[in-house]
């Protein structure tokens, strides 16, 4: 028997809101020794990220990045650099461009950003975040 197509007409691309509603929530089920990694780190959902970080990491458009982990570089020891407030950044926009074309659930997609930008940050290995993702 054939199912009846359901009525789709009414639904909208998830928000800022959203999305930053989906990420406290994929953060907050992150193990806790990872999460302390970065303590109590704010989530800044934009659409796209600013034209300084497409320039600074010389990207060919916006959509070439998901997220970004921003906080001292803890590779360099040089204190005279710029200091930067640490927070995550997520991209909606380029989030959902991905979600699209993959069959992976959003809130999969975020967590996986957020255990990427948070864990390259630090200096894990990619094995280390696997296993954080498995444990979640």
């Amino acid at each position: 028997m054939m199912r009846e197509p359901s009525d789709y007409s009414g639904m909208l691309a998830p928000t800022l809101d959203d999305l930053e509603a989906i990420a406290a929530t994929a953060f907050a089920a992150l193990p806790e020794r990872f999460r302390h990694l970065c303590g109590e780190i704010p989530i800044v959902i934009q659409d796209f990220p600013e034209e300084d970080v497409l320039v600074e990491m010389d990207l060919e458009s916006p959509f070439d990045i998901l997220g970004l982990f921003q906080g001292p570089d803890l590779a360099m020891s040089d204190t005279g650099s710029a200091p930067y407030t640490t927070m995550i950044f997520l991209y909606r926009r380029p989030i959902l461009d991905y979600w699209a074309e993959h069959e992976e659930r959003l809130g999969d997609v975020i967590r996986h950003v957020l255990v990427h930008e948070i864990g390259h940050h630090f200096g894990l290995s990619d094995g280390d975040m696997e296993r954080i993702e498995a444990e979640t």
